[in-house]
């Protein structure tokens, strides 16, 4: 598992003069998810994603930035929020 995931945006996001085409998430550490239900995270809530996005995202998206979102790229942005709470297949030992 890593500690960040690109994910390619399907409708750019207008930031001034330039155009945001790709969105690096970072894995949260525990005080990003404070006032944050895990359970709402996992149920893709967009209203958990509101304040955790901008927390974890380079560049950092405005909450105005993630309602205007195309669909498509806010549930491939969640899906890469989500990846980072899934336990890896491999067997410690």
């Amino acid at each position: 598992m890593t500690d960040n995931t690109k994910i390619s945006l399907s409708t750019p996001i207008k930031q001034g003069d330039k155009h945001i085409k790709e969105i690096e998430l970072r894995k949260p550490m525990a005080g990003e998810l404070r006032g944050i239900k895990l359970l709402d995270i996992m149920q893709m809530d967009v209203s958990a994603y509101l304040p955790l996005l901008p927390r974890i995202s380079t560049p950092a998206l405005t909450e105005q930035q993630i309602v205007t979102l195309d669909p498509a790229d806010l549930i491939q942005l969640m899906s890469g929020v989500q990846s980072f709470f899934v336990a890896s297949d491999s067997p410690s030992t």
